[in-house]
C-alpha cells in the first residue's frame, strides 16, 4: 500500500495551515509556496478537504483556507481518507468493494488485523502532534 501524491500534498497543506495563527485565512499560492507543491493541484485537494469539513475555503478578496476544527480534532487518517477515500490494505477490505469469500479466508483475517492497527496508528496521530513537531533544518 502507497498513499498517494495527493493525499501527501495535503497532508504537507494542511500542516501548513495548522502551524498559522487560528483566525489566518492563507491563500492557497501561500501554501503551495511554502510546502513546494504545484498550486493548481493543491487547490483541487483543498476543494476535497473542504468538502470533508476539515478545512474552511474563504471566498472574496480576503479569501483563502483556514482549519474548521481545531488541530486537536483532527487525525491523520481523516485527512488521508478525505483526500483519497477510505484506506484498505486489499480490495477485500475496502468498503467500497467487499469479498464474498471474506469469512472464510485466512488472508482475510489476517489483512483485517494488520489494517486495524495501521488505522489505529493513523487515529493516534493528530494535526496538532504533528504540527508541533519541530520542522527539518
Amino acid at each position: 500500500m502507497r498513499l498517494t501524491r495527493g493525499a501527501d500534498y495535503g497532508t504537507l497543506g494542511i500542516l501548513y495551515l495548522a502551524r498559522q495563527p487560528h483566525d489566518r485565512v492563507v491563500l492557497i499560492s501561500e501554501i503551495a509556496a511554502a510546502q513546494g507543491v504545484p498550486e493548481s493541484y493543491l487547490a483541487k485537494i483543498f476543494q476535497g478537504l473542504a468538502k470533508a469539513g476539515l478545512v474552511r475555503s474563504h471566498r472574496g478578496a480576503r479569501g483563502g483556507f483556514s482549519l474548521a476544527r481545531s488541530p486537536q480534532d483532527i487525525t491523520l487518517r481523516q485527512i488521508i481518507e478525505a483526500i483519497d477515500g477510505p484506506l484498505a490494505l486489499n480490495r477485500c477490505l475496502d468498503p467500497r468493494e467487499g469479498c464474498e469469500s471474506s469469512p472464510e479466508c485466512p488472508v482475510h483475517s489476517a489483512l483485517a488485523k494488520a489494517q486495524q492497527t495501521l488505522l489505529a496508528a493513523l487515529d493516534s496521530v493528530t494535526l496538532h502532534s504533528l504540527a508541533a513537531a519541530p520542522l527539518p533544518a
